[in-house]
């Protein structure tokens, strides 16, 4: 199981720039565990994220540097990008917050975690 992500996306996490994603996860993924980055359900990158910590947050609460951490972005600028993925911002909307690392190719495949949850149809 993955976690799919919009290329310009996937170029950020590789980059390191992106170390952040909110989603909405009825079942969230679990920290300590890694997840195979995709760019659509099938189509697996050949790259891994390790999830740091998962929390929840209202999208009002978000700060610049939460943005930034999203890929770069200023606040509004994130605000344009989760409006083209996900549709209207609702700062009252609750979201699943993942902050991850890239897993360098060398890690252990054995730490390898799995995870079901319904995706939503966005890939911030």
């Amino acid at each position: 199981m993955g976690l799919i992500f919009r290329r310009e996306h996937i170029d950020l996490v590789i980059a390191g720039v992106k170390t952040v994603t909110r989603r909405h996860h009825k079942r969230p993924r679990k920290a300590g565990r890694d997840y195979a980055i995709k760019s659509d359900w099938v189509t697996d990158t050949g790259h891994r994220i390790k999830i740091d910590k998962v929390y929840e947050q209202r999208l009002g609460d978000m700060t610049e540097e939460d943005a930034e951490k999203e890929g770069g972005y200023t606040l509004e600028e994130f605000k344009v990008v989760w409006e083209q993925i996900v549709g209207p911002w609702d700062p009252d909307e609750v979201v699943t917050v993942y902050v991850f690392h890239l897993v360098k190719e060398d890690s252990d495949p054995r730490d390898a975690g799995q995870s079901g949850g319904a995706h939503r149809g966005f890939c911030l």
